[in-house]
């Protein structure tokens, strides 16, 4: 399908608004904070009311990685409970947010580097639900979630979230969810009440990560290896730090950023979050 054809086809479901839509890149950390009434729970809910009400919203989640690009197409997707040793109370949240079928498959067509695939057995993981239930709480706005391709590398992903600017223009919000910092190797367990505790690595990548963003040297941060090895520490797999390239894809030259929730957690993870617009 064609760019023009894409638009096209895009252009019979949401209509274009006045406002453009923000963009978030939220550090979603343990599963435990989609229950806990903490610090970054509360900013969440905050964020909410800061920005528009949007139409729909559309979630890369580092917890849906797949052999190829797929949208969830379902009327209702399911409450993903992808963990386990937590509390049953964790494991008996049910987030029944709607799907948007139509909006799935008009952001498929918006693809033109890529076939996406549309889904009906995924659903909400929990870097998407644990989120967005503090924000949305009454589950009365559409949700979706974009697959990572884990066969494909950073400037890819970086290059196929640019397609999805569009979907900016009509009133949907699409949040990257991961974390910039994220080595659950190296966490500090006793250190886990312990706020903002950082090793010096992942403090010193977290503000490097930040100024990156700020000054928008974005092919920095897709080749983040050649910052050297606190970036190799932060940064041990792809999947967490992949979501923000998303975030930063669809990001306007001149836009404004603004960081919330920053702070290290247990040495090795960092909840540092950005909004954009």
């Amino acid at each position: 399908m064609t760019g023009l054809s894409a638009f096209n086809a895009f252009t019979r479901g949401l209509k274009e608004q006045e406002q453009i839509m923000p963009v978030l890149f939220i550090g979603h950390g343990s599963p435990m904070n989609g229950i806990e009434d903490n610090l970054f729970s509360q900013r969440w809910k905050k964020m909410a009311q800061e920005i528009p009400q949007p139409a729909a919203v559309l979630v890369v989640s580092a917890h849906w990685m797949s052999k190829g690009t797929r949208i969830t197409a379902m009327d209702f997707p399911k409450t993903i409970h992808d963990f386990g040793g937590f509390p049953k109370e964790l494991f008996d949240v049910q987030y029944n947010a709607p799907g948007d079928p139509l909006l799935a498959k008009e952001t498929a067509a918006l693809f033109t580097t890529t076939k996406v695939e549309l889904d009906h057995d995924w659903g909400l993981d929990h870097g998407t639900w644990t989120v967005v239930r503090h924000m949305y709480p009454d589950a009365h706005i559409p949700v979706l979630q974009l697959s990572i391709d884990y066969t494909k590398d950073p400037q890819y992903h970086y290059d196929l979230a640019k397609e999805l600017y569009q979907l900016r223009k009509k009133g949907v919000l699409i949040i990257g969810s991961g974390n910039m910092v994220h080595n659950l190797r190296m966490v500090a367990w006793d250190k886990m009440d312990e706020p903002g505790f950082g090793f010096d690595w992942a403090l010193q990548m977290n503000e490097q990560f930040k100024n990156l963003i700020s000054s928008g040297d974005h092919q920095s941060l897709i080749h983040y290896e050649s910052l050297g090895k606190p970036a190799l520490l932060a940064i041990p797999t792809v999947e967490h730090y992949l979501p923000l390239l998303y975030s930063l894809g669809v990001k306007e030259k001149n836009e404004p950023v603004r960081f919330f929730n920053d702070q290290a957690v247990a040495g090795s993870l960092t909840m540092t979050s950005v909004k954009i617009g």
